[in-house]
């Protein structure tokens, strides 16, 4: 009988020193690939997100959202004895991620420098908002800010209209990305070289790299790119149609999809046109191809539209909102909607982490922690603490 397998992060041990979203993202996401991840949370209150809506019972959905499979501790680092317990958690871990504003922690002897010399294979990730450097390093921002200084809003929203923000917080989820990527590959670089860093990680640097296609048109044409709605400026058709019950179908071709799509909407005129039959003289003539082809649609139900095409090889698919999409056949056959079970509120819902491996176990959907769950059994197994002086630590207000 073959062993079970390992999840891959299983040898990982963080110290989360933040709250809110981007950092618990990502730490949410070593969790579940294996990590042990301490959160450490302020007593009495904890990360400010358990008190946003929406409101279950008296826990919050939007933090169950981006802190399941944690530890919770609390400890107050405005007390000597909390930043001692940062300390001696920090000295038995891999690595450490914060949020505090730049120059912060160095106020409480928990900054990189500081804690890199009690262990000096720490991997310590600084997520703020504009960096540890450059003339913004000391301005505050949240996501929306960094998506419209990054350039996001920018190029969302229709045509002619202003600028709209994206549905979620992406600047926090991506930034959360980012930050598993950069702490990953410092964790393999410290196997090469035995080497703990710093990692200085800004959100607004993360929201200009997610720039890519536009920021390549401006270095192509000097082009600032237009809002376009859903058209995609490089290629046509790319786009969302309107159907006839009301509901919206979004089709992307290339090339040899333009010949069967025609055929299919019966629009011999622009099949038999040469000009139309390349994505560049598509692009060139838009305006009369997007006419065709939204009053072409215009006459079709969502569903046998999509199956239409489906049919024929074009690339298509509804617009589904969220009950759609947690609903759809493909994503329940994917196991992409899960659930936990959590002490106060019971059966709650969740998203699992987009990842199937062959060959380590399968990430899991854990619960999120309640406020200081686990500060007892950690300081006691991790750090040596017997009752009497878990107990003066409590009554000190420190845990």
């Amino acid at each position: 009988m073959s062993a079970t397998p390992t999840k891959p992060l299983a040898n990982v041990t963080v110290v989360e020193l933040a709250r809110v979203l981007a950092c618990p993202f990502a730490d949410m996401i070593l969790a579940e690939l294996g990590a042990t991840v301490i959160k450490i949370e302020q007593p009495g209150a904890g990360d400010e997100t358990r008190s946003f809506e929406p409101q279950v019972g008296d826990e919050s959905a939007y933090y169950f959202a981006c802190n399941r499979g944690k530890q919770s501790v609390t400890a107050n680092v405005k007390t000597e004895s909390g930043r001692r317990i940062v300390r001696e958690l920090t000295q038995r871990a891999d690595v450490l991620i914060e949020n505090f504003p730049v120059g912060t922690l160095a106020r409480y002897g928990l900054d990189h420098a500081a804690l890199r010399a009690e262990n000096e294979k720490l991997i310590y990730v600084s997520c703020t908002g504009f960096g540890q450097t450059g003339p913004y390093a000391k301005r505050k921002g949240y996501d929306t800010v960094f998506q419209a200084m990054g350039g996001i809003m920018s190029l969302t929203g229709e045509r002619g209209g202003g600028p709209v923000k994206p549905g979620l917080p992406i600047a926090d989820l991506t930034s959360g990305m980012w930050i598993a990527i950069g702490l990953l590959s410092a964790l393999n670089g410290r196997t090469l070289t035995g080497q703990g860093c710093h990692i200085d990680f800004s959100m607004l640097d993360g929201q200009v790299s997610l720039l890519t296609l536009a920021a390549g048109r401006y270095f192509a044409l000097g082009e600032v790119p237009p809002r376009l709605g859903t058209e995609h400026p490089g290629r046509v058709p790319s786009a969302t149609f309107a159907c006839n019950d009301g509901a919206y179908v979004h089709i992307t071709c290339s090339d040899q999809h333009w010949q069967p799509l025609c055929e299919l909407l019966s629009l011999q005129a622009l099949a038999a046109d040469p000009t139309l039959s390349t994505n560049a003289g598509r692009v060139e003539h838009r305006e009369r191809v997007m006419a065709a082809l939204t009053k072409a649609i215009s006459g079709w139900s969502r569903q046998a539209l999509c199956d239409a095409c489906d049919a024929v090889g074009v690339p298509a698919g509804p617009i589904n909102n969220v009950a759609e999409v947690l609903a759809d056949p493909h994503v329940r056959a994917r196991g992409m909607v899960s659930e936990f079970d959590h002490p106060s509120v019971g059966t709650f819902g969740a998203l699992p982490l987009p990842f199937k491996f062959d060959g380590f176990a399968n990430p899991e959907v854990a619960r999120p922690p309640l406020l200081g769950e686990h500060t007892d059994q950690v300081l006691r197994e991790r750090l040596g603490y017997d009752e009497q002086r878990i107990a003066a630590l409590r009554h000190e207000g420190a845990i």
